[in-house]
């Protein structure tokens, strides 16, 4: 759960890094991520996650294969290519297909039944909080993609299907008894993630979650919030040299 958000922090945030540096330059990078742990189902996720390989992974591959205009076996074979070379692109490894392979059987019933086209716009947009189907759908689509992550993160497949069934076993019980340290630090990870995750909620109809917040807010209290984040990023950042972990793709 904790490389779910993660991995996110990791890439999304080498990406605005990459955006800001290349304006300093007066170049105009495309926005790489959209809010996608609040997509309501997989295609939208892949609508928001690493916008630029899956932007061209469909105009390159999956358009020139015929996309999904054919019968049902070459929207079948054509999810299938689309999804295991992302997979192989990220590395020669069993682990990175089957995660391609799983997001192809999550993309596949949408496909087939011609809902992969229904959550366009951002979800519970000029509201506070999402409905309960929507709060619901995120919640089953988060999990699938936590899910997936595991063949992601494993270094091997066996090594994935024993972390899995370890997860489903009584045995997950045995790893709670912490020292008092660790769940400390576990706490605070969680809290600090789900604060973050609020600032994305309340500034997920803006192009980056910052962009508007407090615009409307007196300035002390504005430029509070913003001191506040440097703050925790100064607080909570490694000292010690951490290489991005997308840098190996």
């Amino acid at each position: 759960l904790f490389f779910t958000f993660q991995i996110y922090g990791d890439f999304s945030g080498y990406s605005d890094i990459a955006i800001g540096t290349s304006r300093l330059f007066g170049f105009d990078l495309m926005r790489n991520f959209a809010f996608p742990y609040f997509s309501r189902d997989i295609a939208e996720f892949w609508r928001r996650w690493h916008i630029s390989l899956s932007t061209w992974f469909r105009d390159y591959l999956y358009i020139p294969l015929g996309g999904s205009k054919g019968g049902l076996s070459m929207k079948i074979r054509n999810t299938f290519i689309i999804f295991l070379v992302s997979g192989f692109w990220h590395g020669a490894n069993w682990t990175f297909i089957i995660w391609g392979a799983l997001n192809a059987i999550y993309f596949l019933p949408l496909l087939l039944t011609k809902n992969n086209r229904n959550n366009i716009e951002i979800v519970a947009k000029g509201k506070y909080l999402p409905s309960l189907r929507e709060f619901t759908s995120m919640g089953i689509t988060f999990a699938l993609t936590v899910l997936a992550w595991i063949f992601f993160r494993a270094e091997s497949v066996s090594h994935a299907l024993d972390y899995i069934g370890e997860i489903f076993s009584s045995s997950l019980f045995d790893h709670l008894n912490f020292s008092f340290y660790e769940k400390r630090k576990a706490l605070t990870i969680g809290l600090l993630v789900l604060f973050f995750m609020m600032v994305e909620w309340f500034g997920r109809e803006s192009q980056f979650a910052t962009a508007e917040i407090g615009l409307k807010w007196k300035r002390p209290l504005r430029w509070g919030f913003y001191a506040g984040i440097v703050f925790l990023i100064g607080m909570f950042m490694q000292t010690e040299e951490s290489p991005f972990i997308y840098f190996q793709f």
